[in-house]
């Protein structure tokens, strides 16, 4: 017996309810296997790309100066199932077959950042439909796309350049305004 089951075990000879959550946390992480796919120099450079097409660098870095792409390998690495990562990784090849068959047999680190940008945005529409649809089953897989534009997002604005030139960032705020005016314009607060 481990101990996880001894825990439950003595929890139900207690009479102590134990809530959902804190059963989910005694199965432990349930992460699938580390996706080695994924740590290779290429798979991390694309990474940055795709991230870099979704937050480009303008008056504020970008998510390439971020550094997305390793954490969208960890995250998906560690904290994802081995469905989710078999759908990402899937996701990274359909994207390069996609830019194959717009592109004159270009992968997509080989276009030019506008054809990246329309491949990107088609793709977009695509996932946006796939979550729209009448058919659509509880158990169906999360659309790949949905899994990137998250994890850059999140990536992004975790990230110290995110928060701190992207948005507006108080390292040790001073009493609480709830009523701050705000312009056109302005960036929000991290």
């Amino acid at each position: 017996m481990n101990r996880r089951d001894a825990i439950r075990n003595v929890a139900i000879l207690m009479g102590t309810a134990l809530s959902a959550s804190t059963l989910a946390a005694l199965e432990g992480c349930s992460s699938g296997p580390k996706n080695y796919t994924l740590q290779t120099p290429e798979t991390k450079a694309l990474l940055d790309e795709i991230a870099e097409t979704i937050i480009p660098e303008t008056s504020t870095p970008g998510a390439k100066a971020a550094r997305v792409g390793e954490f969208m390998v960890l995250m998906v690495g560690d904290c994802y199932d081995e469905k989710a990562q078999k759908v990402f990784v899937d996701g990274l090849g359909k994207i390069n077959e996609e830019s194959k068959k717009r592109f004159s047999n270009k992968a997509f680190m080989d276009i030019t950042p506008e054809q990246r940008t329309t491949l990107l945005t088609e793709i977009d529409k695509e996932r946006v439909a796939y979550n729209k649809r009448e058919n659509k089953k509880k158990d169906d897989p999360v659309h790949y796309f949905q899994y990137m534009k998250e994890l850059t997002l999140l990536g992004y604005f975790t990230s110290e350049p995110g928060a701190t030139k992207a948005l507006r960032y108080v390292a040790v705020p001073g009493r609480y305004d709830g009523c701050i005016p705000y312009k056109k314009g302005d960036k929000a607060w991290a």
